[in-house]
C-alpha cells in the first residue's frame, strides 16, 4: 500500500514515540511518500525545539520518495481549501496539499490529525 506521511506522523517517527514505533513499521514494510511542504513544517518545528533538523531531514529522504508540488495540485488544493476551510477552522492550506498529492498517486494519508478524519484518504494512528 502506498502512504503520504504527514508532518505529525513523521515528528512521532523522528521522536522515537510508541506511534512512532508502528510508523517505523510501515516505513519498513510499505511504499512511502512525503510531500516537499511538510519537510518545510517537519525542519522548523525541530529548529524551533533546537534539535537536528539536519538528521530529521536526512531521515525523511531517505525513507521516503518526495512529491513536488505541481501547478495542478496547487490549483487543487486552493479550490480544496476555499471548499473545506469554513467548516474546518485549523484546515491549513498544508493540510489541502497533502489530500490532492495523495489523491493524485491513490496513496492514504497517514496522520494524527483530527481535522482528516473525514476524508477517505486518512488512516488515523495513534
Amino acid at each position: 500500500m502506498k502512504y503520504m506521511i504527514d508532518s505529525s506522523c513523521w515528528i512521532d517517527y523522528l521522536e522515537g514515540s510508541k506511534s512512532g514505533e508502528k510508523i517505523n513499521e510501515i516505513i519498513k514494510h510499505e511504499e512511502v511518500y512525503a510531500l516537499s511542504i511538510n519537510i518545510a513544517e517537519i525542519v522548523s518545528k525541530i529548529k524551533r525545539k533546537r534539535g537536528n533538523f539536519e538528521l530529521a531531514y536526512n531521515s525523511i529522504i531517505s525513507n521516503a520518495a518526495i512529491i513536488n508540488i505541481t501547478s495542478k495540485i496547487a490549483k487543487d488544493a486552493g479550490i480544496l481549501h476555499a471548499e473545506i476551510k469554513p467548516k474546518i477552522s485549523n484546515f491549513s492550506l498544508a493540510d489541502a496539499f497533502m489530500i490532492i498529492a495523495a489523491k493524485s498517486i491513490s496513496a492514504k494519508i497517514l496522520t494524527k490529525d483530527e481535522h482528516f478524519r473525514d476524508f477517505k484518504e486518512a488512516v488515523m494512528i495513534k
